[in-house]
């Protein structure tokens, strides 16, 4: 690992990610929590957020804009096979990172305008310029 991204992201390990597609501007790390390559999603003017919610940096604001699309809280840590969960890391109260669970327990994240990666839990992408979890949310999948 590169040791600007190191730095960021110390907990991150030979052992705990892997890089799983290139680097890309077309979305963030909001955008590909939630299914979506083609928007960035942020609450700032020029980038796109739920109409109605809030257009603040706030914990809050977030949980707001990921429950236009079903999500909610959602109790504890075990993978759910009926569950697509998204965990939200802020510092100080700002958001500054959503991360996808994938099927069979790992998480995805978008490291900006860099690559995606998969890593073995949520905590691993924590403990750097993402802060830690702060809330996980979920929402049941269809079928």
């Amino acid at each position: 690992m590169h040791e600007a991204a190191r730095a960021a992201l110390p907990r991150l390990t030979a052992d705990n990610y892997r890089i799983s597609s290139p680097a890309t501007w077309e979305h963030n790390c909001v955008a590909w929590a939630l299914g979506v390559t083609d928007v960035w999603w942020w609450p700032l003017p020029g980038r796109y957020w739920p109409p109605g919610v809030p257009r603040e940096e706030t914990i809050e604001a977030f949980v707001a804009a990921f429950a236009t699309l079903g999500y909610g809280p959602v109790a504890g840590h075990d993978p759910d096979p009926d569950i697509e969960r998204i965990a939200l890391y802020a510092q100080a109260g700002v958001p500054l990172h959503v991360a996808r669970e994938l099927p069979g327990g790992w998480w995805t994240s978008k490291l900006g305008p860099s690559v995606d990666i998969e890593h073995a839990t949520a905590e691993a992408v924590g403990g750097g310029d993402y802060g830690e979890v702060v809330v996980i949310l979920g929402r049941r999948l269809p079928g």
